[in-house]
Parts: structure tokens; C-alpha cells; sequence
């Protein structure tokens, strides 16, 4: 897909476009209530092209094939959420008064004053993190051999899991615990993990591009589905600067124009895994 261009300058397009994804439905609701800040929102663009660099670094993905470029996006996706909000829960310092949810570290909805708590908390999260992807990367399987399709699945919801759990802790508190809600990442994880096993049989890369498409697919819906309800984290809260109300619409041809280079970008996977060729030799088979 993006063979014209070196592997690093291909992995660093695709990781600003993961950014503007994330920083363009961000904007899209938090602006109302915090106003728009450009910094913040080249933030997420810096940072996921840094992460996206980072792993094609160290995982090699074929930036000339579809799948490659799939791949990178999904992982790259998951890598820039986790370090933003790992950064805002354990180790950004600010008053939480404007929160309905708080988004530093809380226990029992209660934000957790002390620094050094927190990154004692922060340390162990990471850790925990970690342990999972040592985990993953140590249940390869020998020869290189393909592991089995139920199993890419069922260790593809992992980072679904990982999602639920912490959105339960820092949300259930505040607003009672959803228990469709709580399913709704494994769930979708699970589906995407579908996709992603026809384009590698890497149990990390799986579990974590498809934490990653989960979380662009869940963030469209609560930002974009119901555009005039606050966000969780500014539930009651007043709309501080209305006139965002019409700016923000500036960032809506760029959130869909990404989104529909990355349902090409999966079409095209699809096509390239030769998954297309055989339902079409189904149906055929089908229709006898």
C-alpha cells in the first residue's frame, strides 16, 4: 500500500493517521468543554507516528501489502492510547474538579492524590502490561508454524479484556456497572482478531491491532452517534464554549476520510489473504 516510500517514512504516515484519528474524535467532543488546544491536538499526531515507528522497528510489518500497513494501524492505535492515557491516570498532574469521571488514577471514584501512589500504580499497570505481551510472545508457535484459528481467536479478545477491566475500574463507580458495556470490547476484539488471523498468526500482534480497531470502532460511536450528549467524563457538566458547537465540524471530513482509507485498507487485506477468492468459491460450491 505504501510501497513507494521507505519502511520508517511509510510507518510514520500511518502512525499520524492514526493520530489524527484519535486527536479528531477527542476534539470532536472534548472541545465543548475544554476548548480547543492545538497542542493537544498534535499531541496524539506526534505520538502515534512515534509509536508506529517504534513498531515497525522492532516488528517488521510489510508496509508494501495492505495486510502490513492493517497491522501497523491496529497496533499502533493501541500503543498511542496506551501511553496518552497510562500518561494522564499515573503521572499528569491536574485539577479533577472539572470531571464527572475522573481521569487520573482512582480507586472507588475517588482520584488518588498522591504522586507517588499513583506511580507506584502506573508501574504496576505497566508491568502487568508487559507480562501480557512476554506471554503472548512466548505461546509462538514452534517452527513458525501457524497456530490453530480458535486459538488466534480466543487470545485476540486479550486486549479487549484489558480494555473492559480498566474501563470498569475507572468508570463503574461513577456511573453503575454496564454489564453490556463491559462486553462490548472482548466482543468487538473477537471480531476484528477474525480479520487480523487471516494476515498473521502472532498472538501479540492479533490481541493488540485488534484492541487497537476496537477502540477507533467505540470512539466513533459515543463521539460521533449522539454528537449534543457529554462524553462520560463531562456527564452533567456545562458546555463551557458553544461556539465549538461549529468549529468542530472542520475535523469531520478528516476523521472519515481515514476511516475510509482504513475499510480499504481491510477490504484490500481480505483480498490479498485470498479470504474473498475462497467465499466466493463457497457461494459457487453453494449454488452447485
Amino acid at each position: 500500500m505504501l510501497a513507494p516510500l521507505p519502511n520508517a517514512t511509510a510507518a510514520l504516515v500511518v502512525g499520524a493517521l492514526v493520530g489524527l484519528h484519535v486527536a479528531s474524535w477527542g476534539m470532536y467532543k472534548d472541545a465543548l468543554y475544554e476548548g480547543f488546544c492545538a497542542r493537544k491536538y498534535a499531541r496524539s499526531v506526534l505520538v502515534g507516528a512515534a509509536a508506529a515507528l517504534v513498531l515497525q522497528l522492532t516488528l517488521h510489518f510489510a508496509l508494501d501489502t495492505a495486510g502490513g500497513v492493517l497491522l501497523l494501524f491496529g497496533t499502533a492505535y493501541a500503543l498511542e492510547r496506551g501511553l496518552v492515557e497510562s500518561w494522564k491516570a499515573f503521572l499528569r498532574n491536574e485539577d479533577q474538579g472539572k470531571y464527572f469521571i475522573p481521569m487520573c488514577f482512582a480507586v472507588f471514584g475517588r482520584p488518588v492524590a498522591d504522586r507517588g501512589l499513583r506511580r507506584l500504580a502506573g508501574l504496576g499497570y505497566v508491568l502487568g502490561v508487559v507480562g501480557v505481551v512476554v506471554t503472548l510472545a512466548a505461546l509462538g508457535t514452534p517452527n513458525g508454524a501457524r497456530p490453530p484459528l480458535w486459538l488466534l481467536l480466543a487470545v485476540g479478545t486479550t486486549g479487549g479484556w484489558i480494555s473492559a477491566f480498566g474501563g470498569a475500574w475507572k468508570d463503574a463507580p461513577k456511573e453503575g456497572f454496564q454489564l453490556l458495556k463491559f462486553f462490548r470490547s472482548p466482543g468487538m476484539a473477537l471480531g476484528y482478531a477474525a480479520l487480523l488471523s487471516q494476515l498473521t498468526g502472532s498472538y501479540t500482534v492479533v490481541a493488540f491491532g485488534a484492541l487497537g480497531l476496537t477502540i477507533a470502532t467505540i470512539e466513533t460511536h459515543k463521539k460521533f452517534d449522539r454528537p449534543r450528549q457529554a462524553p462520560g467524563k463531562f456527564s452533567g457538566k456545562p458546555v463551557l464554549h458553544p461556539e465549538m458547537y461549529r468549529l468542530r465540524r472542520a475535523v469531520v471530513p478528516v476523521y472519515a476520510a481515514i476511516w475510509a482509507l482504513l475499510v480499504a485498507t481491510m477490504a484490500a487485506s481480505l483480498a490479498e489473504a485470498g479470504v474473498v477468492e475462497s467465499w466466493r468459491a463457497l457461494v459457487e460450491v453453494a449454488r452447485g
